[in-house]
């Protein structure tokens, strides 16, 4: 039976949004694997806008939800509409929007908080025992989203890794073409751009990542 997977988006761009390489190789490797897909986003304002090409900050307001229906060709839903029950595994692909519009943790650090509407979906996941996979730097909300003992990593970055360690993680140093599993929380991470040179170095990472959390919900 195929396997319907949440993938929750946090823009589009890797300054302000969710990481475009990282975004469509996740849904890629799921497709190759033949899960459901459904790609949603918070319906809220990015936290700023920035030029990708020149690498500064502009003017103007974008919406989270309609910047990631860019990556996602159309094919999203506002995550206040996502149902836990209708999914069986749960990924996030990393970027700066993950810091900035998932959550305030580009800014807070360790003191961060989560948009309510991703702190919800994503503790309900933990809650039910599903499993969830956290690419890049999306393993910074995972003591938030699981608490104080969960195991992960955003690859070797000594700062981020402080600051997960202050909110409760435990954070253990990994390649990028490896994972961290956390099987007492069906937690799969990987650094993916927090570490990686090429987007075949990445991939190597997210595959890996994607299968084992297409393994966790075999059960």
């Amino acid at each position: 039976m195929h396997k319907k997977v949440a993938v929750i988006l946090s823009g589009c761009g890797v300054y302000d949004g969710a990481e475009i390489y990282e975004s469509v190789l996740t849904l890629l490797r799921l497709d190759q694997r033949g899960a459901q897909v459904q790609c949603f986003a918070p319906n809220v304002e990015q936290m700023h806008v920035i030029d990708h090409y020149r690498g500064e900050e502009m003017n103007g307001k974008r919406n989270v939800l309609v910047e990631a229906a860019r990556i996602a060709r159309g094919n999203i839903k506002d995550l206040r509409e996502a149902r836990v029950e209708d999914f069986d595994a749960l990924i996030l692909p990393g970027g700066f929007g993950v810091a900035k519009n998932l959550s305030d943790f580009a800014v807070s650090g360790a003191n961060c908080s989560v948009q309510p509407d991703v702190l919800a979906f994503t503790q309900a996941f933990a809650q039910a025992g599903k499993p969830i996979g956290l690419i890049c730097i999306a393993p910074a909300l995972a003591a938030k989203i699981f608490g104080a003992g969960v195991q992960c990593t955003i690859g070797n970055d000594a700062d981020t890794a402080a600051a997960m360690e202050k909110m409760g993680a435990h954070h253990q140093e990994c390649p990028v073409e490896d994972i961290v599993i956390d099987r007492r929380h069906k937690l799969v991470t990987t650094p993916a751009y927090m570490l990686a040179k090429s987007i075949s170095e990445a991939a190597t990472g997210i595959n890996k990542l994607v299968d084992e959390v297409l393994i966790l919900a075999e059960g």
